[in-house]
């Protein structure tokens, strides 16, 4: 079930095409051969790569926060803010015990490509704004 029109089917051969919050373009897809499987995404030459556990775990905490959240993304080098999206993602108190991120080098980032995912699979609402992008549960 999708909240709105989303080009692409989220397969490889048939990415969906979204928009981070800031607004650029990049692709993603599952690929439920790999172990684990992954939810990949493309931008540009480079591709990152996420548990694909991250859909139904985020969209569960968000769920459990009852409110909005602020994205907080960062690269893996930089820390992320507490209280964030991105903090979670790497917290070993989530349900993987840290990174969700699977390419070392290429973990961080997590709140800029995956909430878009649940935005357009209907799970979430993502605000776009100029500062303080946040997103919640639907």
């Amino acid at each position: 079930m999708q909240k709105k029109a989303v080009r692409g089917a989220g397969t490889r051969a048939q990415p969906w095409v979204l928009n981070t919050p800031s607004g650029s373009e990049y692709l993603a897809f599952r690929d439920e051969t790999t172990t684990p499987p992954m939810l990949i995404v493309k931008v540009g030459k480079t591709e990152l790569r996420y548990d694909l556990r991250a859909i139904a775990d985020l969209h569960a905490m968000l769920e459990t926060h009852g409110d909005w959240m602020l994205l907080g993304s960062a690269d893996e080098q930089k820390p992320a803010a507490a209280g964030t999206v991105e903090a979670w993602a790497r917290s070993s108190d989530n349900p993987i015990g840290g990174w969700y991120g699977l390419k070392k080098g290429l973990r961080g980032r997590f709140a800029m490509y995956v909430p878009p995912v649940l935005d357009a699979l209907g799970l979430a609402e993502v605000e776009s704004k100029p500062r303080d992008n946040r997103m919640r549960a639907i």
